[in-house]
């Protein structure tokens, strides 16, 4: 088994299933994802150079109305289901050292 090293300093999973159903939801016009979103927001980019990951799974599996189920890495105890159109600051706050 190889071991890749990675600059990671945290992860945050966002639920694919709950980005589709809204058809991106986030954002000015309401067309940007939210994994999209938090990555400008976190300043970071896709790969494993980036200072902290935002990954898109397939699905979580709660499956709420009108959010986007998501999981901060550093707090996997705490689910958050994020309303369509959320101001993107306070999304930010809620991530442990964003």
């Amino acid at each position: 088994m190889r071991v890749l090293a990675s600059r990671w300093q945290g992860s945050v999973l966002v639920c694919g299933k709950c980005s589709r159903k809204l058809d991106g939801g986030f954002g000015v016009k309401g067309r940007t994802s939210l994994a999209k979103l938090l990555r400008a927001g976190l300043g970071v980019k896709k790969g494993r150079k980036a200072e902290r990951g935002v990954v898109e799974v397939k699905c979580l599996g709660i499956c709420p109305k009108n959010a986007v189920v998501m999981v901060d890495g550093a707090r996997p105890d705490r689910w958050l289901l994020v309303p369509a159109g959320a101001d993107t600051s306070e999304v930010l706050a809620t991530l442990s050292d964003a």
